[in-house]
């Protein structure tokens, strides 16, 4: 056995593979909530409404046409496509869009990350 077959077993069996990844639960979860609209709470007194896009390899959350509101202030402003740092983030929640019988959109916001 060469070197480099050694060095290719040892990180395939140290790292899961992408096929155990994508059936992680919390991949599955995080995987659902892309294209729902996010409120996100931050540390300095901020909240960002907006579709949520998707996370990069350090969790920064990725947001698109998102509006910023000021805790302290009665207005918003919109601030389009924004990456939050994880460690700003406070508090997430989802809102979910289903569908009710007569077919209006129910604004569920009861879930909470």
């Amino acid at each position: 056995m060469s070197s480099f077959e050694s060095s290719s077993s040892l990180s395939s069996s140290v790292s899961p593979s992408s096929t155990e990844l994508s059936t992680c639960p919390s991949i599955t979860a995080l995987k659902s909530l892309l294209s729902t609209t996010l409120r996100i709470t931050t540390t300095d007194n901020r909240v960002f409404i907006g579709t949520f896009m998707g996370t990069d390899q350090l969790l920064n959350i990725i947001l698109v046409n998102t509006e910023e509101y000021i805790m302290e202030n009665e207005g918003s402003r919109f601030v389009g496509q924004i990456m939050l740092p994880w460690r700003l983030v406070l508090h997430v929640e989802a809102f979910d869009q289903q569908s009710t019988p007569n077919g209006k959109a129910k604004d569920d916001r009861s879930l909470y990350i």
